[in-house]
């Protein structure tokens, strides 16, 4: 044992071969991440292409997060029992394969099929990442991995909609799939060829949980499904929401019992007994929330609100992610240079910022008012999320790596999955109270609301319209406007105290005793 522990100093050397491997893995991940967000700024060019009804479109989006959430768990164990060279390679040209036959899909049943394939393996290429940065280079090249890392997490979901916008308008729908394939092609090719990390566990075979791996499928598909499609139909009222709930507690159930009493678990949670991998996937759930969550409701105010269309939408968020990239490098030196909690601190109360600028939303609200919320948000994520990712996975031993950076990339999932159930649920709420409070106030003895009618009605009669009639219906419409704009300003009102509260936790985190921690804990 004592010669054992020299072991994992070893490994940790950048050679030009293992960060040029390193740098085609993060690209890999780049792909797998954008390809939420690309195709859900373009669902409706999808859902006229292939002649689908607005509920059979929306399963482009679930089958891939559904078929994604089982694989970033799984990965860890995979990653063990084949490598992470056969693992990611597979991954990368399955992925690639499956985004082709999405663009020859000639029906919405094909195009589901194949974007839950893509889903699977893209959702076995994002964990890698996060294992490798931590098992492959020393403590000290953190400053330079870890943004890069970080970057991508956070750049890919919130760029997508620009990419998504640009492709579908300038060629159409079918290239939000086949950009993948050059790529792809590049990806997995050079990723065989080059990493070289660790060896298969092949004898691992024997010890494969079958009813693990069906539980687990059962317990995130069902949760995924439940998140995805709850809001939007009664919760538990309806049957197959219902059903999937109840598939997903019994799952949950069997789960965690084969989990926590088999030697070799299909996933293991053994990490979860550090307490800054603990707190590191909470902050990681709430990171998801803020991220998933306002890159859904920037766009969905400037379509419901403004009217834009989805490449005037990517124009206008892109400057989060421009933000985000000039901030990486920043993050990466600070990261090096001041206490990492501190960092976070400072991401925390930064986003909660942004946030609570937003607040002071109208319906008039342009790329103007939304640019300095925007860029303060960008900056934010990446000076919080470098030193999530180094406190949370930095003090881990290096044979827990692969299973905890599943684990952790899934709580970020997770929190984009339950943050959007819950923003979708209150918007709808609070949108239906805030309309009926203001029917309430804009009465018939109302002056104000009286003066404003018959202005409208006469302009509206002068076009030769029923001027009356169309006065009433326009009114709504401003009280309809006026109801879901407030309703976003309940959600960043709750979002700006999530992440506040956040600031508060991240001063309980321990701050690592220095580069020897990485090799154990």
């Amino acid at each position: 044992m004592a010669q054992a522990a020299p072991a994992p100093q070893a490994p940790p050397e950048m050679t030009p071969k293992r960060m040029l491997a390193f740098l085609v893995m993060v690209f890999g991940m780049f792909m797998a991440i954008l390809d939420i967000q690309i195709v859900s700024a373009s669902l409706p060019e999808i859902q006229a292409g292939l002649g689908a009804s607005p509920e059979e479109i929306s399963w482009v989006q679930t089958s891939y997060l559904i078929a994604e959430v089982v694989m970033i768990p799984l990965s860890g164990f995979l990653a063990r029992l084949m490598s992470t060279r056969i693992l990611f390679s597979v991954a990368a040209a399955g992925f690639t394969a499956a985004s082709f036959f999405c663009a020859l899909s000639g029906s919405i049943n094909e195009m589901i099929l194949w974007r839950g394939v893509q889903g699977f393996l893209g959702g076995g290429m994002i964990p890698s990442v996060f294992a490798a940065a931590f098992t492959i280079f020393p403590p000290s090249k953190r400053p330079i991995v870890s943004p890069m890392i970080g970057l991508v997490a956070t750049l890919a979901p919130t760029v997508g909609p620009t990419v998504g916008g640009y492709l579908s308008h300038t060629f159409s729908w079918h290239w939000l799939f086949l950009v993948n394939v050059p790529a792809g092609i590049a990806v997995a090719l050079a990723a065989w060829s080059l990493i070289d990390f660790d060896k298969p566990q092949w004898e691992l075979r024997s010890k494969f949980d079958w009813w693990g791996l069906a539980a687990l499928a059962a317990f995130l598909g069902g949760m995924e499904y439940v998140l995805e499609e709850g809001p939007g139909n009664d919760w538990l009222q309806d049957e197959s929401v219902a059903i999937l709930a109840a598939v997903m507690v019994v799952g949950g159930v069997v789960f965690f019992w084969r989990a926590l009493t088999r030697d070799e678990p299909i996933v293991d949670l053994s990490a979860f007994g550090n307490i800054n991998f603990t707190l590191g996937s909470t902050f990681s759930f709430v990171m998801g929330i803020g991220l998933y969550g306002l890159t859904y409701l920037y766009p969905l105010y400037l379509s419901m609100i403004r009217g834009y269309d989805s490449l005037m939408i990517g124009e206008t968020v892109f400057v989060s992610g421009l933000a985000m990239f000039m901030t990486a490098p920043i993050a990466g030196m600070l990261s090096a240079k001041i206490d990492l909690r501190v960092m976070m601190l400072i991401g925390f109360l930064g986003f909660a910022l942004s946030t609570w600028m937003l607040t002071g939303m109208t319906a008039e609200w342009d790329f103007k008012e939304l640019l300095i919320p925007q860029i303060l948000r960008g900056m934010s994520l990446m000076i919080s999320m470098v030193p999530i990712n180094n406190m949370a996975l930095g003090t881990l031993s290096p044979d827990k790596i692969k299973g905890a950076s599943g684990l952790f990339n899934l709580t970020r999932n997770l929190g984009g999955a339950v943050g959007l159930a819950v923003i979708n649920t209150i918007l709808s709420d609070r949108r239906e109270l805030h309309y009926a409070r203001l029917s309430e106030a804009v009465n018939w003895s109302n002056p104000e609301a009286l003066t404003q009618l018959k202005m409208m009605a006469a302009n509206l009669t002068s076009r030769g319209l029923d001027g009356e009639t169309a006065a009433l219906s326009q009114m709504s419409g401003r009280l309809h406007g006026q109801a879901a704009v407030m309703s976003f300003i309940d959600i960043f009102v709750l979002l700006a105290f999530a992440f506040a509260s956040l600031s508060i936790a991240a001063m309980m985190m321990k701050k690592p005793a220095g580069p020897k921690v990485a090799g154990g804990h």
